[in-house]
């Protein structure tokens, strides 16, 4: 998958999260993020066929109050998506608040969501390592 697409399908995905949670893309706000960074292989590895990995993220306006539900309901919907939920909190008073993360078995794409300020909950997505189009992939 090229750069390009790897973003616009990580946009997808945290938007989808946005409206589920019923937040709002503020753009004072919001500011949306897109880091690449080179695979890492299990042994420390570092390929150079142009192999990647996207961390895309987004804020999203919604009251305090509201953030229990909205995570609640990532959760519930990535679960129906086949997501292995590894984190799932529910507190609005305490830290971690409110906070799901989950990582897709065969996929591998990781998904997070959790209140970072008293009106703001952070929608991320991490992709699997990703062979751009047209590269042979190197071998180790």
């Amino acid at each position: 998958m090229s750069r390009e697409k790897a973003e616009k399908w990580a946009k997808h995905w945290a938007d989808s999260m946005v409206g589920t949670a019923h937040a709002r893309l503020d753009p004072k706000t919001a500011r949306p993020t897109a880091s690449f960074t080179d695979c890492i292989g299990r042994n420390n590895e570092v390929a150079d066929d142009g192999r990647f990995t996207l961390r895309y993220s987004v804020r999203g306006t919604l009251p305090r109050a509201d953030h229990a539900a909205a995570v609640t309901a990532i959760k519930d919907t990535l679960k129906k998506k086949g997501f292995e939920i590894q984190t799932f909190v529910v507190n609005e008073d305490e830290e971690p608040a409110n906070a799901v993360d989950a990582r897709h078995p065969e996929d591998h794409q990781f998904i997070s969501v959790g209140s970072v300020d008293k009106d703001l909950l952070v929608f991320i997505v991490v992709t699997p390592c990703l062979l751009p189009p047209g590269v042979d992939q190197q071998q180790f």
